[in-house]
């Protein structure tokens, strides 16, 4: 059986969502809204472990991919893999963004940004609300 996150789809009903989800959860994971910032759980932890989807528990981001970019949400500058996440143009709020969502659920996650010149591999910036992400520790 496939796991999310490895190719199997989630899908529920708003309803659904709704009674699995507390209400901060639902406002950001199914309506693409935002915490505010520096008062997510994992803005500025140093756990090491992975990143899962809130809503539907698919693996997508690593501690080793985490940056503290200082902007107070998490900061990671790829995705665990290829594919578990997806992307979107977001013409919102009068400017150009790319937006994040979880390719399992279709969960929105944050946004992605590009050429900010922070010192990572990859020079972009997923920057993800924590209500939208579960860590779960290395042992």
């Amino acid at each position: 059986m496939d796991r999310p996150g490895n190719g199997a789809e989630v899908v529920k009903s708003d309803q659904e969502w709704r009674q699995e989800l507390t209400p901060e959860e639902y406002q950001v994971l199914r309506q693409a809204g935002t915490e505010r910032a520096f008062t997510g759980e994992y803005w500025d932890t140093r756990q090491e472990g992975v990143y899962s989807c809130r809503a539907c528990g698919a693996e997508l981001f690593t501690s080793s991919e985490k940056f503290d970019s200082h902007c107070g949400w998490p900061s990671f500058f790829a995705p665990l893999a290829e594919g578990r996440v997806r992307y979107l143009r977001d013409s919102t709020l009068g400017m150009e963004r790319v937006e994040v969502r979880c390719a399992s659920c279709d969960s929105h996650l944050g946004h992605v940004f590009e050429g900010e010149g922070y010192d990572t591999p990859t020079d972009q910036r997923y920057c993800i609300n924590s209500v939208s992400l579960k860590l779960r520790p290395t042992e």
